[in-house]
């Protein structure tokens, strides 16, 4: 049966919200934004909101149609970005003003973020903890790396895990050589994906 996709929508804000907190709750680079799992359950979907928020805004979520799954895009243009990138100032007095790992994992990533082409950027993709391994995230993804390959425009991500990395790299995804290291924390692997022709 073929997932039925959606664009989400303001309506659907706190629900994809709540889906990326599941699915991202006990994820290495969450763990090490915060530390204490008490007070990660606390603050950490409005961690993840100020992401939801930017997709919505600028980019576009495709949704399960269950809810049981969502990816967060948005198409970034060649050069590099006007101004300073408030997303991760905003990240952190969002949820945690005294953690400044809350800032940190996004300065760091910003700073690898090619910056030579447009391209298709997947934010986040979360499938809700109960169905992980079922291929709702491939199946979510297909539409937006089919048009990718249509149009000859190039996706770019960060994988938080080595078996994210995994599934990225069966999709067409290459690591970029340059990891993220995030201070006494675990890795991330910024990832290109070339259009296939």
């Amino acid at each position: 049966m073929a997932l039925e996709i959606r664009q989400a929508d303001q309506s659907d804000r706190d629900a994809v919200a709540r889906l990326l907190d599941e699915a991202f709750r006990t994820d290495p680079v969450s763990s090490w934004v915060f530390p204490d799992p008490e007070h990660r359950a606390a603050v950490h979907g409005r961690f993840l909101g100020v992401f939801v928020d930017v997709a919505l805004a600028e980019g576009r979520i495709d949704y399960a149609a269950d809810g049981s799954a969502a990816a967060l895009w948005l198409r970034i243009p060649a050069g590099e970005p006007e101004g300073e990138d408030e997303i991760p100032a905003r990240m952190r007095a969002v949820a945690d003003p005294d953690n400044e790992r809350c800032e940190l994992v996004g300065r760091l990533t910003g700073a690898v973020h090619p910056t030579s082409e447009e391209h298709e950027y997947l934010l986040m993709i979360a499938v809700a903890p109960g169905r992980q391994g079922e291929g709702l995230g491939t199946e979510l993804m297909r539409p937006v790396l089919e048009r990718c390959d249509r149009e000859g425009v190039p996706a770019y991500l960060e994988a938080s895990s080595e078996r994210s990395k995994g599934l990225y790299e069966r999709l067409g995804w290459e690591f970029t050589g340059e990891a993220v290291r995030l201070p006494d924390g675990p890795l991330m692997w910024p990832m290109w994906r070339k259009p296939r022709g």
